[in-house]
C-alpha cells in the first residue's frame, strides 16, 4: 500500500465513526450517502476550505502544518495514538535525509544485562520489537507463552492470525487480532522504512483472510497496560494485568510484564505454571551477541491482547 493510500484509509475511517450529532452539527433528514461525517463537514469543522481538506484526504499532506493537522485530529475526534499515528503520516509524507537512512529492522536481540534482568524477575516477562518478534524472556514468560515458541521464528502476529491454537489461546481471539492489526498499523506509521515490519505486513495479508478484514478497519492501538485473559493448555485461564516498558538505549524494543492480585485464582494458576515450567525442557531459545559480553544467551517472548486501559 503507498503512504497516499494509507492516509486516505485512515481519514476516511476516522470521519466515518463520527455522526453529525457526536461532531455538534445538525441533521437536515433523510439517507446520508456516506457513514459518518462527510469531507465537506470535517472541512467546516477544521476551519479549511473543503477543496484543502479533499487534497489532504487524497494523501497529500505534504507540507500540511502542525495547526492544520491539529484541527483535523480535534474535527475527527482523534485520541492521543490515533492522533500521533496522523503526524506519523504527515512526517513520512515529506522524509527528511535522515529518516531516510533508519536502519532496515528492529533489534533482534537484547544486552546481556536486559537479559539478566529478565531472568530476576518473579513475573512472566518477555521483551518484543517493532515487528512482534519475541526476542527474549524469563522462563515464566516463555511457560506462559509456550505454543508461541514452539515456531522456528516465535512472533505474536503470526502466531494471532495463522496458528489456529490462537483461537483458543486468548479469552477473546476477535479483540486479539484487531488490537494486534491497530499495532502493526501504529508502527507502520511510525517506522514506514523497516523492512521487515513491511514484509510481515504483507505475509499476513497474502495469508490471513482475518487479518485483511482487521486491517482495512485502519485503526491503530498501543498497548500500554490492562487486563487479559490467556487460555493456557496446561493450568487453563489465567486473567492478568500487563505493563509495558520501553527500554532505553534499546530503540524499537520493549518489555511486557505479566502480573495477578495477590491471593488471586489467577496467583493460584502462576504457582501451578511455575511448578510446570520448572520440570519442562523448552526449546533452545536464539542465542544473541550482547554489547555487554560477546555470547550471551537470548530467549524469545511474546506479548498479548486484549482488554486494554489506555
Amino acid at each position: 500500500m503507498s503512504r497516499k493510500d494509507e492516509v486516505r484509509e485512515f481519514l476516511i475511517s476516522r470521519r466515518a465513526h463520527i455522526t453529525p450529532a457526536q461532531a455538534g452539527l445538525p441533521e437536515y433528514g433523510g439517507e446520508r450517502r456516506v457513514p459518518g461525517l462527510r469531507r465537506e463537514e470535517v472541512a467546516q469543522l477544521a476551519g479549511l476550505s473543503p477543496d484543502y481538506y479533499i487534497q489532504l484526504e487524497r494523501g497529500h499532506l505534504r507540507g500540511a502544518s502542525d495547526s492544520v493537522l491539529h484541527a483535523i485530529a480535534r474535527a475527527l475526534q482523534l485520541d492521543d495514538v490515533e492522533r500521533e499515528h496522523l503526524f506519523d503520516l504527515a512526517r513520512a509524507a515529506a522524509p527528511t535525509p535522515a529518516s531516510e537512512s533508519r536502519g532496515p529492522s528492529s533489534p533482534s536481540t537484547v544486552r546481556a544485562s536486559v537479559q539478566r534482568v529478565l531472568d530476576n524477575t518473579a513475573v512472566p516477562a518477555v521483551v518484543v520489537n517493532t515487528q512482534q518478534d519475541l526476542v527474549a524472556s524469563n522462563l515464566m514468560g516463555r511457560a506462559l507463552f509456550a505454543p508461541h515458541f514452539e515456531a522456528d521464528r516465535p512472533n505474536l502476529a503470526r502466531f494471532i492470525f495463522l496458528d489456529p491454537r490462537a483461537r483458543d489461546y486468548y479469552g477473546d481471539w476477535p479483540l486479539a487480532r484487531s488490537m494486534n492489526a491497530g499495532m502493526l498499523r501504529l508502527a507502520a506509521g511510525r517506522d514506514p522504512l523497516n523492512q521487515d515490519l513491511t514484509a510481515l505486513i504483507g505475509e499476513l495479508s497474502t495469508l490471513s483472510a482475518q487479518f485483511r478484514a482487521d486491517w482495512a478497519q485502519a485503526d491503530v492501538h498501543e498497548h500500554r497496560t490492562g487486563q487479559k485473559v490467556y487460555r493456557h493448555p496446561q493450568v487453563g485461564d489465567i486473567e492478568v494485568t500487563f505493563d509495558m516498558f520501553e527500554l532505553p538505549g534499546e530503540p524499537g524494543l520493549a518489555m511486557c510484564t505479566y502480573s495477578a492480585e495477590e491471593g488471586s485464582p489467577s496467583a493460584d494458576k502462576f504457582a501451578l505454571l511455575a511448578s510446570w515450567a520448572a520440570t519442562r525442557e523448552f526449546g533452545a531459545a536464539p542465542r544473541a551477541t550482547s554489547m555487554d559480553s560477546p555470547q550471551a544467551p537470548d530467549r524469545t517472548p511474546d506479548v498479548a491482547h486484549e482488554h486494554e486501559d489506555r
